[in-house]
């Protein structure tokens, strides 16, 4: 097996004592993982970022061995790591998408979406810029895998005007005439997530609760509480800015 691919680094792993297994997303054969010979060197160090855009060669003798990984910087976000607030958006992107997808599996949606979301971290001057993006790719990690929610009309009504709301059994949007005495246990459907656009902080958190229940309960049962840290600390930076 051998292959060459742009690829987005999402998570670095030591291994032995100058090594590196290493799991990147790429366009067409989704998350794989390599081996890279002097992964924790000072020359690597800086290329083995999360979020960084590489150039990647995997060589491998059979599919079912660790491929051996060679990488070439293409862009670099390490600048980005120093700031407290893009660093924690950036670190828990990557390890929901390293976590998340199955290996092997091609998602080329979430390939062009995740670059756009770090792109997006590092032109927008502060995080209202880039907010909304990363709702809505965790919207898109969770539909790609099969656990999509329903926003296009009433769960119990079938109208498609007026959607206010988000069942969080069901997952499907609920409009304001049907919430009625339910209306306490469901979650609030913020706009920009029926029309794009901008958003306020209000809505933003609206839209992170949304996404953040429905991650928790279908996709990182297993590693909740280790994967959901990073997210916990994103979402309470994001809350000291807008205070």
């Amino acid at each position: 097996m051998q292959f060459v691919t742009p690829a987005i680094v999402c998570a670095v792993r030591a291994h032995g004592e100058h090594g590196a297994v290493v799991r990147v997303l790429t366009p067409v054969a989704g998350i794989q993982a390599g081996y890279v010979r002097g992964g924790r060197s000072r020359r690597l160090r800086p290329v083995l970022l999360p979020g960084n855009l590489v150039q990647a060669e995997y060589r491998a003798r059979t599919e079912e061995q660790l491929a051996q990984l060679s990488v070439e910087l293409t862009q670099s976000r390490a600048p980005l790591l120093s700031e407290a607030l893009p660093a924690a958006a950036i670190e828990w992107a990557c390890a929901l998408t390293a976590t998340a997808l199955p290996e092997g599996q091609p998602y080329p949606h979430l390939f062009d979406a995740l670059d756009g979301l770090l792109s997006a971290v590092e032109a927008a001057p502060s995080a209202k810029g880039w907010a909304t993006a990363l709702v809505r790719y965790e919207l898109l990690i969770l539909n790609e895998l099969g656990f999509g929610l329903d926003l296009s009309e009433c769960a119990a009504t079938g109208s498609r005007t007026n959607l206010l709301y988000v069942s969080p059994k069901s997952g499907r949007a609920v409009s304001g005439e049907a919430a009625g005495e339910y209306i306490d246990r469901l979650m609030p459907l913020p706009p920009f997530l029926l029309g794009g656009g901008s958003a306020e902080w209000e809505d933003v958190f609206a839209g992170l609760r949304i996404t953040g229940h429905f991650l928790a309960r279908d996709l990182l049962i297993e590693r909740q509480a280790e994967i959901l840290a990073a997210r916990e600390r994103l979402v309470e930076r994001l809350r000291r800015v807008t205070r």
